[in-house]
């Protein structure tokens, strides 16, 4: 159901498989996602914000009894503890500062293999480019199988774009997605940001999401890029 205009209700992210849209921009990482096994127990996820990395993550997490945990939140008398079950690290590259949290990872990455655990880690950008200053730790990083999450096709822009408004427990009809897919900028943040753009002109003027009011938020959203408002 579509929530009431009066009221400002928190968006809440769905995670299970099955609000995960596939399509050939992530095929190949699903595929690799839902794997009995990887190339020695441990992957890379990679791709731009928004693209569905921690998603996949608690796909996996939650078919595998994994463990989910930011690199930046890791804690080296932690390892033990999350080396006895599958472990996803998310968001490696925010630790390349921090020479203990990279030590930490290190030292989860070698327990939790020697124990036969999976490790999956994740980042923006392919593995070669986390720039680690650990090199022992950076070199297991390239070593690891990667896979992908591609920019989005029609298909997945949309699907995106309607789960994002789904968990704002909004229900915009399929001319608004598709005039959006035709004309936003086709990044997963752009994608978040217009979704919470109307939501929230559309809260303040007590409306309905329509095709009008997203070629009115679109345009003004270029319009702010462009003059750097």
């Amino acid at each position: 159901m579509a929530r009431q205009l009066s009221f400002d209700l928190p968006a809440k992210t769905a995670l299970g498989r099955e609000d995960f849209f596939v399509s050939p921009a992530n095929a190949l990482a699903v595929a690799m996602m839902s794997a009995n096994s990887w190339p020695g127990n441990k992957l890379v996820l990679s791709g731009p914000a928004g693209a569905g990395k921690t998603h996949l993550a608690h796909v996996w997490a939650a078919e595998t009894g994994g463990r989910i945990i930011q690199a930046a939140a890791l804690r080296y008398d932690d390892v033990p503890e999350l080396s006895r079950s599958p472990v996803a690290v998310e968001d490696v590259p925010m630790i390349a500062g921090d020479l203990e949290q990279q030590k930490t990872l290190f030292h989860l990455h070698n327990l939790a293999l020697a124990e036969g655990q999976t490790l999956l880690m994740t980042g923006r950008l392919a593995p070669k480019f986390w720039q680690l200053p650990l090199a022992d730790l950076q070199s297991r990083v390239e070593g690891a199988h990667h896979v992908a999450l591609d920019p989005p096709d029609d298909a997945l822009l949309g699907a995106v774009l309607a789960k994002l408004f789904v968990d704002r427990q909004l229900n915009p009809g399929p001319e608004v997605i598709a005039y959006l897919v035709k004309h936003m900028d086709r990044r997963f943040e752009t994608a978040a940001e217009v979704v919470e753009q109307l939501d929230q002109v559309a809260l303040s003027e007590k409306r309905e999401i329509t095709r009008a009011l997203a070629v009115r938020v679109l345009n003004k959203s270029i319009d702010d890029s462009e003059t750097g408002n």
